[in-house]
């Protein structure tokens, strides 16, 4: 029987898994009781047949995590935040909560954030690049600076926000979402301690993905023009879908190959990357993921 493919995120004081038709989230509360939340993954059919088209499936593929892993955010910092006594039960909560609103906020900040993070990334370079015009005139060296910008940018923003107190929790957090999905995959049983002898990297991971797209975008752009000024805004702004795309497929390659020598370079700047978005989890923090893990095989 193959094993299903596994996907995650880590969230506020917890661990976020899901499988193609199913997410778990399970969070350690303030008094020390883990806790679960869990949705089944829409099957849209339209948005089935659009996973089936190259380029086009990645962007899908990141919209559905945005949306519905906005959710499983909301869910554990509402919890982080809130004192257990004051729970209600989950029966009461949903009758008091307007299930078509949530969804709709949901999908709408999810779509919001994303956006705007990728528009702040994508565009403040090229305004940078631009006021070095002047000295940097060819094509190659204004989409090398602007490149280089963005991933001075990126790892900069990174670092910056990991070393706040919070950040460097989900940073372990993402390191224990990894070590159980490694340890998994590897045939292992999950036990804390087979789970923290395994790497903290992971091929399939979202930073990774940020990585491949400025990398991609560096190639994509050397295609278009960068004179005038402004067309330069409207093709970076267009091309978001083709980076984000093609960054999607060769993460998926880099995935398929990591076990074939001669390719298995390929992946190595997205794992380095994951030096700075994994912090090393200690053993509650690998718990928490392990029971995550256990409860979504159980329910898939």
């Amino acid at each position: 029987m193959d094993k299903p493919l596994v996907g995650g995120q880590a969230v506020v004081e917890g661990v976020m898994f899901q499988t193609k038709n199913r997410m778990v989230t399970a969070i350690r509360r303030n008094n020390d009781v883990i806790q679960y939340f869990e949705m089944e993954r829409p099957q849209k059919e339209w948005a089935q047949k659009l996973k089936k088209i190259p380029i086009l499936r990645g962007n899908v593929a990141i919209l559905e995590s945005s949306i519905y892993g906005m959710k499983h955010l909301e869910f554990a910092t509402d919890r982080y935040e809130r004192d257990p006594e004051d729970d209600i039960s989950i029966e009461d909560e949903k009758q008091a909560v307007n299930q078509t609103k949530v969804v709709l906020s949901t999908i709408i900040v999810g779509i919001l954030s994303f956006l705007i993070g990728k528009f702040l990334f994508t565009l403040i370079p090229v305004f940078v690049a631009e006021v070095f015009s002047g000295a940097i005139t060819s094509h190659f060296g204004q989409v090398f600076l602007e490149s280089l910008f963005k991933l001075i940018l990126l790892l900069g923003y990174i670092y910056v926000i990991s070393m706040t107190p919070m950040i460097k929790r989900l940073f372990q957090y993402h390191g224990a979402e990894h070590k159980v999905i490694n340890t998994f995959e590897d045939g292992r049983p999950l036990t804390i301690e087979n789970v923290q002898r395994h790497s903290r990297l992971h091929y399939r991971c979202g930073s990774s993905f940020i990585l491949f797209t400025v990398l991609v975008g560096f190639v994509v752009y050397m295609f278009v023009p960068v004179e005038p000024f402004y067309v330069r805004i409207l093709n970076r702004i267009a091309l978001i879908p083709v980076v984000i795309g093609v960054s999607f497929e060769f993460l998926q390659l880099t995935n398929k190959l990591r076990d074939v020598p001669v390719f298995k370079w390929l992946g190595f700047p997205g794992l380095l990357l994951q030096y700075l978005t994994t912090k090393q989890p200690d053993d509650t923090q690998v718990e928490v993921a392990i029971h995550s893990f256990n409860k979504l095989l159980r329910r898939d």
